[in-house]
């Protein structure tokens, strides 16, 4: 599968006007910068032993989700969403503009929400007692569960939260997907604005990485990080991704539009291209990211390398191919700081790329591989990188605003 790339070349450019994180180093643009220069990772080896996550920094969603009635109809993936999501339309500074908000797009990573682990359990330790009878199963879903779960568990519920809490009137796109939602959530978003078709929308994800069931799930396919943290590129003898928490939102406008309301932009989103290798023999994802390089825009600026580089294996062994034929550009890694946050991860890229272009730095380095160095200057460009850990390849320009 491979998509028709999607560039501002000739068309609309479109600006980052706004962007809001909460994430396992904190909330907000100068709390995660600060974490990210004194390279600070937040990490719970303990609490869902022998598996090692990244949890959210506690916030104060009542700040962003005033009433309680509300926060308490979210699963926590919904509440670290629609906070990150108002940060982002503060940062933008559209935050409670009725005639913006009525017309603004949104375009969101999601996954499926959060199971019952009550009943969950319930059910297997019935069963592991003996109790098989034909219709068990379905006669204690029928009653242990509370219907809402179902309701709760559909991955556009995050856009509809953000539609009720934050007043936004426009259209709304869920993609789903994993890794590869993220990608395509920008993809779309970028093409929408650049084409004329939209003048600003909302852009992101939010995941809970804090999830026991996610991680038995992942265990299935034996990608979970466990024992002991080490950064992304130190896993080769001992590979797997800490699952993160995180929320991660873009505001994109058209530049028309900013110019118009005297919106000032982080950066410039100019590319997103995005592809699905087959990933039957060693070797197909890294020519997969080959191909998705040549397919961004000529870049002569000073450029560096974000990447959402998950730890599983063979993906990241694949990676680190594709990054050796690169190797004059500076690379960091998302997953080392952040953990690693699925959908989210590529929207998380697009939002510290224009954080360190607007800031007129790379954050340092925070790997022990030699795999990441240090940048001098100012990056004028950066190349935001995400490969599944399993399947869904993307990537993404960012540009300083000239």
């Amino acid at each position: 599968m491979t998509d028709t790339p999607v560039t501002t070349s000739g068309q609309t450019e479109v600006w980052i006007t706004g962007i809001g994180l909460a994430t396992s180093l904190g909330e907000g643009l100068d709390a995660n910068w600060a974490a990210l220069q004194e390279k600070r990772i937040n990490v719970d080896e303990k609490g869902f032993a022998p598996y090692v996550v990244h949890p959210l920094m506690p916030v104060s969603f009542d700040s962003q989700i005033p009433k309680k009635g509300d926060q308490r109809q979210m699963e926590a993936w919904q509440r670290i969403g629609t906070y990150a999501a108002g940060l982002a339309l503060d940062s933008a500074g559209i935050k409670g503009n009725k005639d913006i908000l009525s017309k603004i797009d949104m375009v969101i990573a999601a996954g499926g929400g959060e199971r019952d682990l009550n009943v969950d359990t319930g059910v297997l330790t019935a069963e592991a007692k003996g109790a098989n009878a034909p219709g068990f199963l379905n006669e204690r879903l029928m009653s242990d569960l509370r219907p809402t779960l179902f309701l709760a568990q559909l991955s556009n519920l995050l856009a509809g939260n953000i539609a009720i809490v934050h007043g936004l009137g426009g259209t709304s796109r869920t993609f789903m997907g994993e890794e590869v939602a993220g990608a395509d959530a920008a993809r779309i978003a970028l093409a929408r604005i650049a084409s004329g078709e939209s003048d600003i929308a909302l852009v992101g994800g939010s995941h809970n990485g804090e999830r026991k069931d996610l991680l038995v799930l992942y265990e299935f396919g034996d990608f979970n990080l466990k024992d002991k943290f080490a950064p992304v590129w130190g896993r080769k003898d001992h590979p797997g991704f800490a699952l993160g928490s995180a929320g991660a939102f873009l505001v994109l406008e058209s530049r028309a539009h900013a110019e118009a309301r005297g919106a000032k932009p982080f950066a410039k989103l100019s590319s997103v291209v995005a592809d699905l290798a087959r990933r039957k023999q060693t070797g197909e994802m890294t020519a997969t990211l080959e191909k998705l390089w040549a397919k961004l825009p000529k870049r002569d600026g000073k450029g560096a390398i974000i990447t959402g580089a998950t730890g599983a294996e063979p993906a990241t062994s694949e990676e680190r191919s594709f990054l050796k034929n690169h190797a004059e550009l500076p690379v960091r890694s998302t997953g080392t700081m952040f953990g690693h946050t699925m959908e989210t991860q590529f929207p998380l890229g697009i939002a510290l790329a224009a954080l360190a272009i607007s800031r007129g730095a790379l954050f340092p380095p925070n790997d022990s591989t030699g795999t990441e160095i240090e940048m001098q200057g100012a990056p004028t460009q950066i190349v935001v990188v995400g490969a599944g850990h399993w399947r869904g390849e993307g990537m993404a320009l960012v540009e300083a605003v000239s």
